[in-house]
């Protein structure tokens, strides 16, 4: 059962927000409109480093049809099994994805979660086009534009954050989790998509596994390893897993164009999940 996410904090001052209708307002009077589609946008423009930033309107066009044609259903089935695994019973849990594109992995740890598990979901993403496709999809998480490097999230309010290929920080991850929660990161591993990269690329650098050291404040609890056959049997299906990766900025043309002109494909999915658990906050 998916509750509303109330746990946001202003990204002006930090105070705790306060719903007021289509309104969200912190004490000191900042306010911010949810818009028609259902989403908060909460990236003032002056912690942004370009105009649009994140994912593009096509990128998260290609994710949401490459992800729900189910290309990465073993991967969201693992990811939630992790998330939903030891969560408090019979208390509401809260759970954000942090970089959640297009709400792909929170629709399907809903879906997981079902009746026996309430829990309020918070989806965030730098790009508005993720955010709003996400919020179109589906209005029961809560769905916010803003940054990993500023969470607009309420200290020590989370039970679990997510992080799927995403850019961690740490930091902030550590500041919003509450003592003994779970971060829980999702990696490629050193053959993800081993067969795609051998044709974009001349040569391929050396993969490497999660070290087992954990970032500062938390204590590694599991590392395990997804790993499967993917066949791709459109040429439509290619280039759109192209699209959502960063391989399509670091390709050569020759390289893109190389995978562009694929009609099917057969890739190794190998994904690392990493579940750190938050430690308790030291004694003063």
């Amino acid at each position: 059962m998916i509750t509303p996410f109330e746990a946001l904090a202003c990204p002006l001052d930090g105070k705790p927000l306060a719903r007021h209708g289509a309104i969200w307002r912190c004490e000191a009077g900042h306010s911010f409109d949810v818009a028609s589609q259902g989403y908060t946008h909460l990236l003032p423009v002056q912690m942004k480093r370009s105009r649009d930033p994140g994912d593009s309107k096509d990128m998260v066009a290609a994710r949401r049809r490459f992800l729900n044609a189910g290309g990465y259903q073993p991967i969201a089935a693992d990811m939630a099994q992790a998330t939903l695994e030891a969560l408090p019973p019979n208390t509401i849990a809260s759970c954000m994805d942090a970089g959640c594109g297009e709400g792909y992995y929170l629709r399907q740890l809903a879906r997981a979660a079902g009746d026996r598990q309430p829990i309020a979901m918070l989806g965030l993403d730098i790009s508005k086009w993720a955010v709003q496709a996400a919020a179109r999809q589906d209005k029961r998480p809560g769905w916010v534009v803003g940054s990993n490097a500023c969470l607009p999230v309420c200290n020590a309010t989370l039970d679990r954050v997510l992080c799927v290929f995403g850019f961690p920080v740490y930091p902030e991850f550590a500041r919003v989790l509450k003592p003994g929660g779970l971060l829980i990161k999702v990696d490629a591993g050193p053959d993800h998509l081993r067969e795609l990269r051998e044709i974009i690329y001349p040569t391929l650098k050396a993969g490497r596994r999660l070290t087992a050291a954990a970032p500062e404040g938390f204590t590694q609890q599991t590392v395990t390893t997804t790993r499967y056959r993917l066949d791709l049997a459109s040429k439509e299906q290619i280039i759109d897993l192209l699209a959502m990766t960063p391989h399509l900025y670091r390709a050569s043309t020759e390289g893109r164009a190389k995978a562009m002109a694929l009609t099917s494909l057969s890739v190794t999915v190998d994904v690392q999940i990493a579940c750190w658990r938050r430690n308790a906050a030291a004694s003063p």
